[in-house]
């Protein structure tokens, strides 16, 4: 016979819907590890570990970086795992102490060098060659630079982008990470793209039109 779905569980909303057993258990494993299961945390941090880091190296693209940020943001979680209310995803609560690490980590960090000065020396300006690259290596090379490119924008910026169209969270989980109103997330998004379309125009001069009919 099926389990009923509680309303706890049923009121979850995550980027990629987790199974309802795994939801249960998880809840079961945070009740033990608060009441001091020696092993129960480390079972947690095992189911999300994996995409915990490659959110993480998205956002920082730094592996070390991803590696370290991620071990913290477990410490962190579980010194604060009694203060987990439940009525968001584990992983939402989890991911926003990660991010937070993050973009403290990346505002001590000195800043890049910029598009424009790699454009001005030539890095990005298309190379003669005798035969046209494939199709998979011009994909390789706009993922690239979708991704300096996103790695330039101001952090409000970035932070809405990793987490709206890489993460896919909903504005709500979007809010509830950022701290910020529904509102807020829509405008800081809107002004986003406009900025990350700015700087790729800026970057492929005038190959941008080839790009936009690649991604259309």
């Amino acid at each position: 016979m099926a389990a009923s779905q509680s309303p706890k569980a049923a009121s979850l909303s995550v980027p990629n819907p987790v199974p309802l057993e795994l939801i249960d258990d998880e809840s079961r494993l945070i009740d033990a590890a608060l009441a001091g299961e020696p092993d129960a945390f480390g079972q947690i941090v095992e189911q999300h570990q994996d995409r915990l880091y490659s959110s993480l190296l998205r956002l920082t693209d730094s592996p070390e970086d991803a590696q370290d940020i991620a071990q913290e943001a477990f410490v962190q979680a579980f010194l604060k795992l009694s203060t987990f209310q439940r009525n968001a995803a584990f992983f939402t609560w989890l991911y926003r102490i990660a991010f937070n690490l993050a973009v403290s980590s990346r505002r001590k960090k000195r800043p890049k060098t910029s598009l424009e000065a790699v454009r001005e020396a030539g890095g990005l300006e298309p190379t003669a060659t005798c035969h046209a690259p494939d199709g998979r290596t011009l994909t390789a090379e706009r993922v690239t630079l979708v991704q300096n490119c996103l790695a330039e924008l101001a952090d409000e910026h970035r932070s809405v982008m990793v987490l709206r169209e890489i993460e896919g969270f909903d504005y709500e989980q979007i809010a509830e990470v950022l701290t910020i109103p529904v509102g807020t997330v829509r405008s800081r998004l809107f002004r986003a793209r406009a900025a990350l379309k700015e700087k790729l125009q800026t970057a492929l001069g005038e190959q941008w039109l080839e790009f936009v009919d690649e991604t259309d």
